[in-house]
């Protein structure tokens, strides 16, 4: 029997924990027949691998899947195809195509995409109720959430619909620092009208509660934890997974923050079903081809907008502006046009970079706003004299 065998009820592959099921196997297919193994990685860290195989998790060189794109390189929750037993070193030789990827611009002043966790069904954005709530970095993780993409999107940058890719939800951690049910319910409140269409729900590790909710939600796919350093993840991770495996540190009662407790991206199988994958804390979030995700998280101003009377309004100072008009009445907060307007701009200067036509349409941009500016001041210049 090959190590790939058909799925069954009655003899479930020893992968299925992981995530393996039929459309993996079909995918597989032709590696099998060359003598290759199925795993999944469940680590990365300099230029080596764990990855999870029939036989138990094994060590794993990359060194034949190392790409000059930085966005295909091996990522913790690939599936990849490894050496049989008895090779030394063992080699991860091909990663099979991605389902789902979550992908951030880098830090560096080059267009590049860094892919934090791959083949996803659920992305847990963990926000800390210890501190005041900053619904910006919220909005700014949903639209990077939305914007998870398929391997094949990923190669002609457009990202996939929140419907066909990663789930989103927020975890608003450490509920038992908010012992008022009242104030609670209005934290939660806040961060659905900055959500809209996603569940949140507020957890307490310490306590206990809310996790069972949680469990049910992430159980049967793949969910990445993501959020601050200080924002609780890694316990949350102990808690769904039963045991102290992760390490966790004190956080600051000044501003609620910690150090790196999580230095990589781990993978873990759940007991109640399920994969987790915890990552490092992220100081920076910078959006990567979010354009979709940035349309879902503010969805009602691109509904608004279609009222507009010029189809390309930029909801700033447009005569027949439906926006602005929602502003002026209270429909519409001011904050969400202005987190709107932020990650747009930001999203559109990172396209741009490898986009020319992008890169024209921005050119064009500047100088209408440049032209709307110079009429604004040419006005109230007259209306003084």
């Amino acid at each position: 029997m090959s190590s790939s065998s058909l799925l069954s009820p009655s003899t479930p592959h020893p992968l299925q924990p992981y995530g393996w099921d039929a459309g993996w196997e079909a995918e597989f297919a032709p590696y099998a027949e060359q003598g290759f193994v199925p795993g999944r990685v469940v680590r990365v860290d300099r230029g080596l691998c764990d990855v999870v195989t029939l036989a138990g998790t094994v060590r794993a060189d990359t060194e034949f899947v190392v790409p000059r794109d930085p966005m295909k390189v091996v990522c913790t929750g690939d599936w990849v195809a490894v050496d049989p037993e008895g090779g030394h070193p063992r080699y991860a030789r091909t990663i099979l195509p991605r389902r789902t990827a979550f992908v951030r611009s880098t830090s560096s002043k080059r267009s590049e995409g860094q892919v934090l966790a791959t083949n996803i069904d659920h992305v847990v954005i963990c926000v800390s109720l210890a501190v005041e709530l900053d619904l910006g970095r919220i909005e700014r993780f949903l639209a990077l959430a939305m914007s998870s993409s398929s391997g094949e999107a990923l190669l002609h940058r457009s990202a996939l619909s929140w419907e066909s890719g990663a789930q989103p939800l927020v975890v608003l951690t450490k509920a038992d620092l908010v012992p008022d049910p009242a104030t609670l319910g209005h934290l939660v409140q806040d961060v659905e009208t900055s959500a809209p269409g996603v569940p949140v729900l507020p957890v307490s590790a310490a306590l206990g509660e809310g996790l069972d909710v949680l469990a049910a939600v992430v159980a049967g796919g793949t969910a990445v934890l993501l959020g601050q350093s200080g924002a609780g993840k890694s316990t949350l991770a102990n808690a769904l997974l039963g045991a102290d495996v992760m390490d966790v540190q004190a956080i600051r009662d000044v501003d609620g923050k910690g150090r790196h407790t999580t230095t990589t991206r781990n993978l873990l199988a759940m007991p109640g079903g399920g994969v987790l994958i915890d990552t490092p804390g992220l100081r920076g979030v910078g959006l990567w081809d979010a354009s979709t995700g940035v349309g879902q998280v503010f969805a009602e101003i691109e509904e608004l907008g279609r009222d507009c009377r010029f189809h390309d309004c930029a909801h700033e100072s447009e005569p027949g502006c439906a926006v602005l008009a929602a502003i002026d009445t209270g429909e519409l907060p001011e904050r969400r046009l202005e987190s709107y307007r932020k990650l747009m701009r930001e999203n559109q200067r990172i396209v741009a970079k490898t986009d020319a036509r992008a890169r024209a349409e921005l050119r064009k941009e500047f100088k209408r706003r440049g032209a709307v500016g110079k009429a604004a001041m040419e006005a109230k210049r007259g209306r003084l004299r």
